[in-house]
């Protein structure tokens, strides 16, 4: 019949996995104050250089290692009513990658990331901040495979329920529609929140990977036969 339309079912399919991360991104900083810009500028310097030292000699190499805060203000208080400069604070972080040993690896030749973190702030002294860390995937792409699979299943399983309560058979697909997504975590913050106590050789602090769900999302248009 001339002018009939072709029947259609669309249909979205969501897949998601779990997989434990093998990267962690991590900001160390320092937050030095000094009655000049100069002085706490020169001193910030000094405690990165000796942070930077520290990273290189655990085996980080310069590629994973990029400045991305670098700041001066003017530190003030209010004295008799009135907001009066006391000093300078010069703030600068680190954005680190460093690789994470899977749960039970027996591979002993990289660092653990606890290690140099640890040995990263001893190296900052009383300077030392951490913003904040975030674990994620060297490869996301082979993760990613897996949810489109899981989506791409659900997306049929759906298809033909709705094809065989209408009689019908699937025919080719007509369309497809992809959206992918994966939960944020936590990101590195300004290293002005958390403040380290100098120690000679202070214990690590575990990291722990634990699992990151991905997800993928699909859209899919199949002809009805």
């Amino acid at each position: 019949m001339s002018g009939q339309q072709t029947a259609v079912v669309t249909v979205f399919g969501e897949g998601t996995v779990r997989a434990t991360p093998d990267r962690l991104v991590v900001s160390i900083g320092v937050e030095c104050r000094a009655s000049t810009v100069g002085l706490a500028y020169e001193r910030a310097g000094q405690r990165v250089v000796a942070i930077t030292a520290a990273l290189r000699g655990d085996g980080v190499p310069d590629t994973d290692i990029a400045t991305g805060v670098l700041s001066v203000r003017s530190d003030t208080a209010w004295q008799d009513g009135v907001s009066r400069i006391t000093g300078y604070i010069a703030t600068t972080a680190l954005d680190l990658t460093l690789p994470q040993r899977p749960p039970g690896s027996p591979d002993t030749a990289r660092t653990d990331p606890a290690e140099v973190i640890a040995h990263a702030v001893t190296a900052g002294g009383d300077d030392a901040r951490l913003g904040g860390l975030r674990h994620t995937f060297a490869d996301r792409e082979r993760v990613l495979i897996r949810a489109r699979d899981a989506a791409w299943d659900n997306a049929l399983d759906k298809a033909r329920q709705y094809a065989r309560r209408a009689a019908r058979d699937l025919g080719p697909v007509l369309e497809i529609t992809e959206n992918t997504a994966a939960p944020s975590g936590y990101r590195p913050q300004d290293p002005g929140g958390v403040r380290m106590v100098a120690a000679s050789a202070p214990a690590a602090v575990p990291v722990e990977p634990g699992e990151q769900e991905v997800a993928a999302t699909l859209r899919v248009t199949w002809q009805l036969d």
